[in-house]
């Protein structure tokens, strides 16, 4: 007997024949002789739709009442699928995620686990119930309010509660069937990944790639928890994530050969460059300092080399598109302090990155990836690598014709169509 960890999407639950179907599923995987607990998303759009109806009532919402209004598409869900499992004959008991003792900090609408006390699922499992939780929400460990996780909490929720029940596995059911070589949308012959690493994953949500979310991928990670990425939508055999070494095992030489694993792409960043930052010790450090009191993540940072004549150098940076009217504000107002001439802001920027263990040992990857895009008609604005990545910055109209030059000269094209979108979402 195994204990399968299930997280079903919003699109897999988004109306009542999706919650029936996998409820079916469900208790197909309770006959087998597994002990079953599932993580489920609000149906379909709900939690947008909230959102909206929350700022037609106030244009800011505190914190605190947001999550408790958001939490509510979670429980909806919850209970519905319960009860569809109670029709099938099995016992489901349906779990708010503070009831199934997800504990996070006080950080309303990204808060972040800090543990998972999971007694009452434990004993629901040992008396033979399927145990249904709410995703994306527990509970603050300070204030006892309801939080919520962000986007992808579901995600995050299921691999944090698999890896507190020592689960066997974490299966992720979205409405596509496992991680492909690139957006199917934007490449419909991209390539299902059988195998991949924790390390490569990382690398793909955190450029982009949309079917696990980062922190979900970091946490298992951490507790070392297999997420096997599948369809609810299908029976195909999806993709595994999984240890560098595993995964090595698990495809024999094939895992060896993969010199690129896929290629992603982000068209939420913009970019700002700070023109005329006198060259001087600790100048760069308070520029820095300036958006990191402002709670703002940076993505890819470039320094121009210091023009001879004037002593002066333009420092350029990649952040989320959301954060940069707070970072414009909060370098503004240090303008004079530090002295530099001016800021330019520039939201038509998207980001295109080829992910894979193999280019650590091979040679000519950026100069093929540099070519594919130049033989495109795209040009490149800013360049960031690390081991396993090379990620350009490029005009938000060229992100197509990037990823699909670069995915052509890598040789990530199917024989065949292999990606098909069920639901319209992605998730």
């Amino acid at each position: 007997m195994a204990l399968v960890v299930q997280k079903y999407g919003g699109s897999s639950v988004a109306d009542a024949d999706g919650v029936k179907r996998v409820a079916q599923r469900i208790v197909a995987t309770k006959k087998t002789g597994n002990d079953v607990v599932v993580v489920v998303s609000a149906m379909g759009d709900t939690t947008d739709e909230l959102i909206d109806l929350a700022e037609q009532i106030s244009p800011l919402p505190p914190g605190r009442e947001l999550d408790m209004l958001l939490t509510a598409g979670e429980r909806i869900s919850m209970a519905l699928l319960a009860m569809a499992i109670a029709n099938l004959g099995h016992e489901a008991r349906s779990f708010t995620g503070s009831q199934a003792g997800v504990i996070t900090d006080g950080s309303h609408g990204k808060a972040r686990i800090i543990d998972v006390t999971p007694g009452r699922i434990r004993s629901a499992l040992d008396e033979g119930s399927i145990c249904i939780v709410a995703g994306f929400q527990g509970v603050s460990q300070d204030s006892k309010d309801i939080t919520t996780l962000g986007r992808g909490g579901s995600d995050t929720t299921a691999v944090a509660l698999a890896a507190a029940l020592n689960a066997d596995v974490c299966e992720i059911y979205s409405d596509v069937d496992g991680i492909f070589t690139a957006d199917p949308r934007i490449v419909p012959s991209a390539r299902r990944i059988p195998q991949i690493s924790f390390e490569e994953m990382l690398e793909m949500a955190a450029c982009g790639a949309k079917i696990l979310h980062l922190r979900c991928v970091e946490y298992a990670r951490r507790y070392n928890m297999p997420i096997h990425v599948r369809s609810s939508f299908s029976q195909r055999v999806g993709t595994w994530v999984r240890d560098s070494i595993e995964a090595s095992e698990a495809e024999g030489d094939e895992m060896e050969q993969a010199i690129i694993s896929g290629v992603a792409h982000d068209r939420s960043e913009a970019k700002i460059t700070v023109v005329g930052v006198p060259d001087k010790v600790g100048e760069a450090a308070t520029i820095f300092a300036v958006l990191s009191d402002a709670e703002i993540n940076l993505d890819m940072i470039v320094q121009n080399v210091s023009a001879a004549a004037t002593g002066r150098t333009d420092i350029s940076f990649t952040l989320p598109r959301t954060d940069g009217q707070a970072a414009m504000t909060a370098l503004n107002k240090v303008k004079e302090r530090i002295g530099f001439e001016s800021l330019r802001y520039d939201d038509r920027i998207g980001k295109v990155s080829l992910i894979g263990a193999g280019m650590r040992s091979h040679p000519g990857v950026t100069a093929r990836l540099f070519g594919a895009i130049a033989n495109a008609g795209v040009n490149i604005e800013m360049i960031s690598t690390s081991e396993i990545r090379i990620s350009v910055i490029v005009d938000q109209d060229d992100i197509d014709a990037a990823v699909q030059s670069a995915h052509a000269a890598f040789d990530l094209d199917a024989d065949q169509v292999e990606a098909v979108i069920y639901g319209g979402t992605g998730r």
